[in-house]
């Protein structure tokens, strides 16, 4: 084993006695005694010991990478680390600690060997965006990826932020129309966030906010007309709506792209009333589709009849076609040649009925 190392004071002690102080004269009178630089601490090797070995020395706030041979082998933390040297050698990379940002040349497949309490990963998904932030403090804006930050004293903070399509929906608002019907209607929209650190930064809650603008642009115009208007204008109740949240839109720092009134739910009373109503007008469409079919029909009879009367041959058909549907439901019908034939059926027919 090579010599352990060892190190002087730096500094003389008098001694304590009854003689004379060391550096007084004969006389007694004191001299100033010589001053030595300090003594460093050295390491007493052997020269042959010394060649076979390697050292290196990490401090405070950084990690060593150690390489065998250009193999990552693994890692060293603070203090002063000594290895036999071998074919090939050793190397070392030092990591500092003070900034929580990893070097853009550090090997992105070491992540995989290294110990999760050196560095904390974060992915952001495509459809995301992350805000950074050091102790506090906004730092950046990241895009989709992958991200590794070493674990310092700094703390790393990420706040992820949707950048797709999104939707809010305002369901069962309970709203006084003009003529003081309560409507539970449901509208929604759809937005995209333009801004995403102003958002965070100068908004509270930014989607609450955005509710409570949406349902007081409702509200408005709900307040301002009577069920029946509401009920003939649901699309106009919607374009209106829409028009206002998009002009507050940019008050929150966000597009709002879409909207409209899903339902109007009436209430139990005027709902039954509606009902009532409605199959009232379908009645009265029903007898007046009823009656005018009945005066086609009649004048269609009158036609008729007047065409017969005025063309024998037309007359004769008919009873051509009469007789054809009677021959259908009965099994045989015997006619002479004395009289026509619908005088003939009619007298066999009164044959059949009883007498008064």
């Amino acid at each position: 084993m090579p010599p352990r190392a060892f190190a002087g004071t730096g500094r003389i002690k008098a001694q304590v006695g009854s003689g004379p102080c060391p550096g007084a004269d004969s006389a007694g009178e004191t001299h100033r005694p010589e001053s030595f630089p300090p003594v460093r601490p050295r390491p007493l090797k052997p020269p042959a010991a010394a060649a076979q070995i390697c050292t290196v020395e990490v401090a405070d706030r950084q990690f060593a990478l150690h390489f065998v041979d250009g193999n990552f082998s693994g890692v060293l933390l603070k203090g002063r680390h000594a290895f036999r040297k071998v074919a090939g050698g050793h190397t070392f990379r030092l990591v500092d600690l003070t900034s929580p940002f990893v070097e853009e040349d550090f090997p992105v497949y070491l992540f995989q060997e290294l110990p999760s309490y050196l560095y904390q990963r974060v992915e952001v998904a495509p459809y995301q965006k992350a805000r950074l932030y050091l102790d506090k403090k906004l730092d950046r804006l990241l895009e989709p990826g992958v991200y590794c930050f070493w674990k310092t004293p700094v703390q790393v903070e990420l706040d992820l932020v949707d950048t797709r399509l999104l939707q809010m929906d305002l369901t069962g608002q309970e709203i006084m129309t003009q003529d003081k019907v309560f409507l539970r209607i449901n509208f929604v929209f759809t937005y995209r966030i333009t801004d995403y650190v102003r958002i965070a930064a100068e908004i509270d809650d930014y989607a609450e906010q955005l509710h409570i603008a949406a349902q007081l642009a409702l509200r408005d115009y709900v307040a301002r007309y009577r069920l029946d208007e509401l009920l003939a204008g649901k699309e106009e109740m919607s374009r209106l709506v829409l028009e206002k949240l998009k002009s507050r839109g940019k008050d929150f720092f966000v597009e709002i792209t879409d909207g409209g009134v899903k339902d109007i739910v009436l209430p139990g009373n005027i709902r039954e009333i509606m009902n009532t109503v409605l199959l009232a007008e379908k009645r009265a469409q029903a007898n007046v589709i009823t009656r005018r079919e009945e005066v086609a029909s009649t004048r269609s009879l009158l036609n008729t009849a007047r065409l017969m009367e005025e063309n024998q041959t037309l007359c004769k058909l008919k009873e051509l076609e009469y007789l054809e549907r009677i021959c259908e439901n009965v099994g045989s019908i015997n006619l002479n040649g004395s009289g026509g034939v619908l005088s003939q059926l009619s007298a066999l027919l009164g044959k059949g009925r009883p007498e008064a």
